[in-house]
Formats: C-alpha cells, sequence, structure tokens
C-alpha cells in the first residue's frame, strides 16, 4: 500500500505519541497546518491506517468577575477579613471602606458571608462567627486562575460558581487520532520518496518526469476557513423577525429612548407611586429633568382616570395625579411607550404595528440580566378583534421563526386584561420556555386617548428568543463580540 512522505511523517510521529494523540498536538509535533494534517488523517483513514474520532471535553473559564475574585478574594472573604481586623464586631457601613468593597460588592459579601454561617447581623452590628481557611469555591477560583482546566475536580463546586457568574463552561470537540496495526506494518517499510507537485519546463525537457513521482491531487480535500464580513448574529435575528411581521402585513415604528414617565407608565396606568417607577428600577435624567406633556385633553383624561376612573367604568387610584411627576424624563423601559404614543396619534382603526428596539432597567448584569437590551413589541387595533385573534397572530409568528409549538396559558399584566403568557417548545432544552407577554389593554388604557376599538398587545425580550435560536446560555455572550464565537454562529436563514 503506498503512501506520501509526509503521510508517514505522520504516522511515525503519531507513534512515536503512543499510537493516539489529538489532532492539535499531533500538527504541532509535525509542524503542519491542521488543516492540512486533517487532509492527509482522512487520507490515511481511508486505506485503514489511521482511527479518528471525536472527543468532547467541557472546560471551566473564569469570567471577568471571576478572574478579579481569584485576584482579590471574594466579597465575603475580604468582609470577614476586615471585621477580624476591627476585632470581631463592628459597624457594616464602617467596613466597606476598610475591606475595599463597592456597595454592590459589600451586599454580594454580606449576603454569601450570612449564607455561610461566618458572621451574625444584629442592628446594623456585625459579629464574625467561625469562618473556615479556605473554602471549596477559593480553591476552585485559584486553581482556575493557575491553569486547571480539568472539570472532574470541580465537579461540586462548579454549579455555585456558574450562578454567581464566576465561572463559565466552554465544550470543546477535539479529533482523537489513532494508529492502527495496518499502520504500524506502514511503519516498517522506508520512507517513500518525496513527490513533485508542480510539472515544470525543466522536467519535461531533460525528461526527468519519467523517474519521478507526481503528487496525486485531491480535490474533495477540504480548503483554508474564510471568515467574510457578517451581520452580528443579534441583528440577523432582528433583521428576519423584521421580514416576518412585513410579510404579516405590520409596519414598523420607532420612538425616542428618553420618554417622559406620561408615556412610558402613566399612559399604560401605573400609578405614580408604583415600584416599578423608583430609581432602582428605573434610569431618571438628570439634565434635563422633564419633557412636555401633550394636548391638555389627553392629559386631563389620563389624570381623571388615575383619580377617580373617568367613564372608564374603573375606580381610579384614588390619588391626585401630580403633573410634575409625569414630566420626568427617562430612559425608556419598554417599548410600549413607544407603541401607546403611536396609538394615541392613530386612535382610528386600522392599526398594525410592531416595534423591535433598545430599552433600559436598572437591573445587576449577570448571565441573564442586562441594564441595556431590546424589546419585541406589536399591537392590533381593529373592529372586532379579540383573544383568540391575538393568539392566533402570536402562533403563526413564533411558526415562522421555526418553533412549531406554542402555547398559551392565562396571566396577569398590569394594563392588559385578559392576559396571557405565550411559551415555546424547545427540542434543544427538552422544555416549555415563556417569550412573550400579551393581552388586551384595559379601557384605562384605551379611552383617554380616543380609542374605540379593541387593542391586541404584546412584548416580550429579544434576547432570551436569540440565546434561544443560537443555544446561547449566558445573556451576556451576544455582546462580547468573541471573534471565536462570532464566526462559529450560523448564518440565520
Amino acid at each position: 500500500m503506498y503512501v506520501r512522505p509526509r503521510e508517514w511523517d505522520i504516522l511515525r510521529a503519531l507513534a512515536d505519541l503512543g499510537g493516539k494523540a489529538r489532532a492539535d498536538d499531533l500538527a504541532r509535533k509535525t509542524g503542519v497546518k491542521l488543516t492540512t494534517l486533517m487532509s492527509d488523517v482522512a487520507s490515511l483513514a481511508e486505506k485503514g491506517l489511521v482511527r479518528m474520532r471525536e472527543e468532547t471535553r467541557r472546560r471551566a473559564k473564569l469570567t471577568e468577575e471571576g478572574l478579579r475574585y481569584a485576584k482579590l478574594g471574594l466579597p465575603e472573604r475580604r468582609l470577614v477579613k476586615a471585621l477580624e481586623n476591627s476585632g470581631g464586631e463592628a459597624d457594616i457601613r464602617s467596613l466597606s471602606a476598610s475591606a475595599g468593597l463597592s456597595g454592590e460588592e459589600l451586599k454580594i459579601g454580606l449576603g454569601w458571608a450570612r449564607r455561610k454561617g461566618w458572621v451574625k447581623v444584629r442592628k446594623g452590628t456585625l459579629r464574625l462567627l467561625a469562618v473556615p481557611r479556605e473554602t471549596a469555591e477559593e480553591k476552585a477560583l485559584r486553581a482556575l486562575s493557575e491553569g486547571l482546566e480539568d472539570l472532574g475536580e470541580l465537579s461540586q463546586v462548579l454549579p455555585v460558581l456558574e450562578k454567581r457568574g464566576l465561572v463559565e463552561v466552554v465544550e470543546e470537540v477535539h479529533k482523537i487520532l489513532e494508529i492502527t496495526e495496518a499502520g504500524l506494518r506502514v511503519l516498517q517499510l522506508p520512507r517513500p520518496e518525496e513527490e513533485v507537485s508542480q510539472l515544470t519546463p525543466e522536467l519535461i525537457i531533460t525528461g526527468r518526469w519519467r523517474s519521478i513521482r507526481l503528487k496525486k491531487f485531491n480535490l474533495e480535500a477540504p480548503g483554508t476557513p474564510v471568515f467574510p464580513g457578517r451581520m452580528h448574529p443579534v441583528q440577523e435575528v432582528i433583521k428576519e423577525i423584521r421580514e416576518i411581521f412585513l410579510e404579516m402585513g405590520f409596519e414598523e415604528i420607532r420612538g425616542p429612548l428618553v420618554e417622559t414617565a406620561f408615556w412610558n407608565f402613566d399612559a399604560l396606568f401605573t400609578p405614580q407611586d408604583h415600584p416599578a417607577r423608583e430609581m432602582h428600577d428605573t434610569f431618571y435624567l438628570l439634565e434635563p429633568s422633564e419633557g412636555d406633556l401633550p394636548d391638555l385633553r389627553t392629559v386631563e383624561a389620563i389624570a381623571k382616570t388615575h383619580e377617580d376612573g373617568w367613564t372608564t367604568g374603573s375606580t381610579g387610584w384614588g390619588y391626585k395625579w401630580d403633573a410634575k411627576e409625569a414630566r420626568r424624563l427617562v430612559l425608556r423601559t419598554h417599548t410600549t411607550a413607544t407603541t401607546i404614543r403611536y396609538l394615541a396619534e392613530h386612535p382610528d382603526p386600522p392599526v398594525w404595528v410592531f416595534c423591535v428596539d433598545r430599552v433600559y432597567r436598572n437591573e445587576r448584569v449577570d448571565y441573564k440580566h442586562l441594564a441595556e437590551f431590546h424589546q419585541i413589541e406589536g399591537i392590533v387595533m381593529d373592529v372586532g378583534v379579540g383573544l383568540r385573534d391575538l393568539m392566533g397572530i402570536l402562533a403563526e409568528f413564533y411558526r415562522k421563526l421555526g418553533f412549531e409549538k406554542v402555547k398559551f396559558w392565562p396571566s396577569y399584566f398590569p394594563y392588559t386584561e385578559p392576559s396571557v403568557q405565550s411559551t415555546v417548545y424547545s427540542p434543544e432544552l427538552g422544555a416549555w420556555v415563556e417569550l412573550c407577554g400579551a393581552g388586551i389593554f384595559r379601557p384605562e388604557v384605551t379611552r383617554p386617548l380616543g380609542v374605540k376599538h379593541p387593542v391586541l398587545a404584546w412584548g416580550g425580550g429579544l434576547e432570551r428568543l436569540v440565546m434561544l435560536k443560537l443555544g446561547v446560555k449566558d445573556i451576556r455572550v451576544l455582546y462580547r463580540n468573541e471573534l471565536g464565537w462570532l464566526r462559529g454562529v450560523p448564518i440565520c436563514p
């Protein structure tokens, strides 16, 4: 059986590595590019000289937060060290500076220290209890920072580190190559002579072409990967969503990122003392801090609806509505602010519009939350439409996105009644996943705007949908712009 010189070298190197090795290790030993090596290996496997299989390996990798804690220590450890230096008892607020903790880290450290039974809190005073020298989490962080990648040793503590957002688990697929008995027998023969890959004029004139061995070309060998410019995967999904809504007869609308609290909250019958309007949930602008309200008729109708229900059949919220509170400027917390503003400007049917745009909430960033993200929003206002139409529109939308199984169940949302939650079945997860809240706008929302027909409304996070379509488990991956991930994501159809 004939093998080419480079194939013989690959067999020799594989035998020197114990007869079995990963493809990338073999490429380094032979000095051959991995793509070229795999082409030769395919030829050797076809001849029965090498066996090839895939091996999936899970590798733990520290996140930015994990790297910081590996270097500085976990917040709870830094907290108890500062408490030890203070004699074992101290005021909580005084420990923040001495422990070198930010306000957020102090909350995290205090929470975990209490959960682990390291400290006791009483009337704002922190008292030190028994503290181990090193926990399993700290050992794991130290080991990972020193290059340990074997998940077997971390199996028990890994879920805790993942939940805290300190590590992420990456799956790597490696090609494992193994020499066969036939391959070992080939190595007992002398190394074959070099092949000539190009027939030159000199070889023809001198007649040397008769005595040389010409190299055969494998026309089916894989070429070098090419990574052309492409749209970001999140934008690809947004483009797909836009195309689906447009072909379903909808019109796209856009709105300002900075809205008045009037359109963001008041027009949606959200009381002015609702917790969602607090600064820990909403970003308020400092300068300018106030915006203009719409026409007086709309403002008065919404104010009366809040106070006593106006002519909507509701009793309202029973307080004195404050125009100053409604003028406050916010980074919009949902794109419903855009659709409700559009509805106020177009009170006559038919209205079929959608919006895919950015919203902002004062969230702590972790594997499933961002402070800036996208929402998919839509409304239909038409004569005689109802809940059946709403569920039909959403079911058709998700089927066009590739989700064959769609279900709805009753739910509660502040400004719709009745309300439903839409879910789709993910074969990859083997579970039903919530994607969108929907319902029919309450009279307290529509009648002050002069709308006399039913309004179907829905809204949901885009990123959860993108993660489901692309198989991503950490929402931060979508915006880290790591080239390896971006190049590996299939282009959406």
